[in-house]
Parts: C-alpha cells; structure tokens; sequence
C-alpha cells in the first residue's frame, strides 16, 4: 500500500481482474468469438452455396447489387450478415433457454430436497432498523446511535 494510504494502480488492476464478472465476462468474449467463427462457416459453406444453387450458380442473389461509378453496393453481403444475425441470435436465444430451464429444473429439484428452505434458514437475518430515522441499528439497541430515540426493550427508572 502507498504511504497515504491508497492502493496502488496494479494493486487496483489485480483486484479488478479478480473479481469473477470480469473474468465471465472474458470466457463470454472468447466463446462469442468462436461461436461466430462457426456461425459464419455455416453461412459460408452451407446456406451460400444452397443459395448459389437455386440461384443458377451467382454467388450472391442476382440483381441485388448497384454499380455506382466502380463502387458496388452488395445487398447479397447484407442479407448474408443479416442470416448470420440470425442464425446467432437464434442459438443463444437456445442455449439461454437451455440454461434457464436446467436452473429452473434444479431449484425445482432442491425445493423438493428441502435445500431451498435450508438455504433460506442459514441466510443472514435481515439487519435491524430504527423505526424513526431507518437507519440501521445493532440487534441488542435500546436506543437508536443516530437519532436517540427510545427503541422496544428500553428501561431507564431515572425517567
């Protein structure tokens, strides 16, 4: 730690990279470009040369591009990033529905156990509050920290 008491850069970065959305956050990258690797072979290799096919050969769909002085507007290059939009939206649309319905499954699966009240029984209690100024309190509190006000168990014979 510095002498004024902050941390220093590196210190900082190592606890950013720590902490585990960053680093879901990662494997999410990563996987994501390699899902689109796949995604783009399948429009490349598959459904282009399907629509080469019933098109007659013309790698794109004819009659869906402009010539402009040289430059080439191509909306066949459109329509194949639009499928390969897609075709990804529709499988991480799957594989979230997997996902939600594999956790939905095994909440279901505990709750039957008796898991989830367990889980429920050992969570922390939920914090004690003043009922006049809501601020939070110590459980064992006669009297609030904050703003002094008698609270349920306070016994004082001098008043």
């Amino acid at each position: 730690m510095a002498k004024d008491g902050k941390k220093g850069v590196i210190a900082e970065f190592a606890e950013f990279i720590n902490r585990g959305n960053v680093m879901d956050m990662a494997v999410g990258v990563i996987i994501g470009g390699a899902f689109t690797a796949v995604v783009n072979a399948l429009v490349t290799n598959v459904i282009q040369p399907l629509i080469s096919f019933v098109t007659g050969g013309a790698p794109g769909v004819p009659g869906l591009s402009i010539n402009l002085n040289g430059s080439v507007i191509d909306f066949s290059a459109f329509i194949s990033a639009v499928i390969n939009f897609l075709i990804t939206a529709a499988a991480v649309f799957a594989i979230v529905k997997a996902m939600n319905e594999v956790n939905r499954l095994r909440d279901l699966a505990a709750e039957k156990a008796g898991l989830a009240k367990k889980a429920e029984q050992d969570a922390a209690p939920e914090p004690r509050v003043c009922p006049f100024c809501k601020q939070q309190i110590a459980d064992d509190a006669t009297r609030c920290p904050h703003c002094t006000s008698k609270l349920e168990g306070y016994e004082n014979g001098a008043e």
